[in-house]
């Protein structure tokens, strides 16, 4: 029988590390970017096609789901996986992003956060129990903590109380979820480091987080504003603070070069709408850098998105046909456009492994920035 929860570090190259995280619904393999599929959708793509990108796992959004369609509609028709036809592993975040987010919406206290939907203006109570609930009802895999993130612009003393509180939940959310009986013995449980850009508050963080205990830990708090630069300098610290052994995801993250960057300092897993929400909006992501596809130089261009990419979009429909649709407003843009850039994301993780696994990753590394980076549409 498969186990609960396995991560094996197979190689690492500086700080860069390539491995592979086993759980009863299949393996994972590291670096890993997850599609996000919000309200049990990848946009503008079937399961089994993100599948075939290449994906092991995806994301799922507990606040929206929640309102709609509901996590006990969810669980009385089997759970999210059955749901949504995708019976590999699912993580779901808790809702904490959505605390920011809303921040018109809401009222926050220790409890948890009051809340008014932006679908119908309905209220809601969502705290760390609640949150763990909400889960356990979608069948999650991977269960993320509650929290709080706050801006990156906030003062010091705001990210110090707002870290302590999240740190606070993360303790309640440890103890809800241990009680999730069946669904605790299957699925794993990931604490979030907070604390802005701080070296001393993400220390206090991770230790926090450290004695109370958990599967993997994700570096939360960052792609909120503060920019390449200052994310990388926070990176360049608080992954070493996490434990070694456990695999380490960064939130809402991001650009090909972000990612790159990002695994250079020691992230394992990613999330980020980018490459769904460019598809749909005529950006194509290449090896040779983003691509518009708007662009009227593209109108009769024969040739694929990207030479050098192996996904069937690039093997079958020229650019030229690609801008005629996106052009047209016709859906079938979106779902190639998307189809290719989950795809790209994709080659490039398992570029990133293969280069971990024989340690060239800087060279690599080199290679991509020189590559992308350089003057593009």
């Amino acid at each position: 029988m498969a186990p609960r929860f396995q991560f094996t570090i197979h190689a690492t190259d500086g700080k860069a590390r390539t491995g592979t995280i086993a759980m009863q619904r299949g393996e994972i393999r590291t670096p890993a970017f997850m599609p996000v599929g919000t309200a049990a959708s990848v946009k503008a793509m079937k399961p089994e096609s993100v599948r075939a990108t290449g994906a092991d796992i995806i994301l799922g959004n507990t606040y929206h789901l929640m309102l709609r369609p509901g996590a006990e509609r969810v669980a009385r028709l089997g759970g999210l996986h059955k749901f949504m036809n995708w019976p590999r592993p699912i993580l779901t975040d808790s809702g904490g992003y959505q605390v920011m987010s809303l921040s018109e919406l809401r009222k926050l206290t220790e409890q948890g956060v009051e809340f008014r939907s932006h679908l119908d203006g309905s209220k809601h109570m969502l705290t760390p129990e609640r949150s763990m609930e909400i889960q356990r009802l979608l069948g999650s895999d991977i269960v993320m903590a509650f929290d709080e993130c706050p801006r990156a612009d906030q003062p010091r003393d705001a990210i110090a109380k707002s870290m302590e509180l999240s740190m606070r939940w993360a303790q309640r959310s440890r103890n809800a979820f241990d009680a999730g009986g069946e669904h605790a013995a299957r699925a794993a449980l990931f604490g979030i480091q907070q604390g802005g850009l701080d070296d001393g508050l993400r220390r206090h963080s991770a230790d926090a987080l450290t004695q109370i205990g958990f599967d993997g830990y994700a570096v939360g708090g960052l792609a909120v504003g503060e920019g390449q630069d200052a994310m990388f300098a926070t990176l360049d610290f608080a992954p070493a603070m996490l434990p070694q052994g456990r695999p380490r995801y960064l939130m809402g993250v991001g650009k090909p070069d972000d990612l790159v960057g990002a695994v250079e300092r020691g992230i394992d897993m990613f999330d980020c709408v980018l490459p769904t929400r460019s598809g749909r909006n005529g950006q194509a992501f290449t090896w040779a850098g983003p691509l518009n596809i708007r662009n009227a130089r593209h109108a009769e261009d024969a040739g694929p998105l990207d030479a050098c990419c192996s996904c069937g979009v690039c093997a079958t429909y020229s650019r030229a046909y690609l801008h005629h649709l996106v052009k047209s407003g016709e859906i079938l843009g979106a779902m190639l456009l998307t189809e290719h850039n989950l795809s790209f994301y994709q080659q490039l993780m398992q570029a990133m492994r293969n280069a971990i696994g024989v340690g060239c990753f800087a060279a690599f590394a080199a290679d991509f920035r020189r590559d992308y980076l350089g003057d593009g549409d």
